[in-house]
């Protein structure tokens, strides 16, 4: 409130508000995924109007610092995670190293027929039978990706019968089914996300996202797990280092 106080009387309304909701986000007064007060509790709290309190909170969305779910509120956002792509890792160990706390629910699983993309990832004829996962991984209970993954139907039969909301794929892959990931293919691209997603990560539909496109291959160049990662464009960033080629 005393930052509110000390801006000068040529600050406009609406942004002596966004400053002073913005200081207790930052000091954490409003710790991410706290909700806002209302626009009533703001309007009497800064004794502004409407227009002035909702033009202060359009200006934290932009900012990144606030989210509005439709029909809930408005919530302080989490901060975003940076991953690097630098080696072969899953999200569980991605999430360990960075000090959040990972987990899955599993959506879907069932046998579908490839088709041309999927068949040209593992290596298959198109129509050949594969298993189709369909999983949401969050962190710290937040949702981060929407996962589809596609494995060979041998390999698939052997995944789904355990428990996928606690067993992270390529740990069962390495670890019980003895098929070490040497190396893999990524693709990624800048989307939109469709009905299907937006639900899976309660976020709008429209709403930016990155996706990965992911070929996990086993010793001998053998492909063993294909990817379609949706991870939201609100939550994370991705990174990387790489070295100059010398000519």
């Amino acid at each position: 409130m005393m930052l509110f106080m000390t801006l000068t009387d040529t600050t406009p309304l609406y942004a002596k508000i966004e400053a002073a909701l913005a200081a207790e986000i930052a000091s954490g007064t409003l710790a991410a995924g706290a909700q806002l007060p209302t626009e009533e509790q703001l309007i009497a709290r800064f004794h502004m109007s409407r227009t002035t309190v909702r033009k202060a909170i359009e200006n934290l969305v932009v900012r990144g610092l606030v989210e509005i779910r439709r029909g809930k509120g408005t919530f302080v956002t989490h901060p975003k995670v940076t991953q690097a792509l630098t080696e072969l890792t899953g999200f569980a160990e991605d999430m360990v190293v960075l000090g959040r706390h990972p987990t899955s629910r599993l959506l879907d699983k069932r046998i579908v027929n490839a088709d041309e993309q999927i068949a040209r990832a593992l290596q298959i004829a198109p129509g050949t039978q594969v298993y189709r996962i369909e999983r949401i991984r969050l962190a710290d209970g937040i949702p981060m990706s929407f996962d589809e993954t596609y494995l060979p139907l041998e390999i698939g039969e052997k995944v789904v019968s355990n428990n996928l909301d606690a067993e992270p794929i390529f740990d069962l892959l390495e670890n019980k089914y003895a098929l070490p990931l040497v190396e893999a293919s990524y693709q990624l691209e800048a989307v939109t996300a469709d009905k299907h997603v937006a639900q899976a990560l309660n976020i709008a539909i429209g709403a930016p996202i990155f996706l990965i496109e992911r070929t996990s291959y086993s010793t001998g160049e053998q492909p063993v797990d294909y990817e379609k990662l949706y991870y939201r464009g609100d939550s994370i960033r991705f990174a990387t280092r790489l070295s100059r080629r010398f000519r």
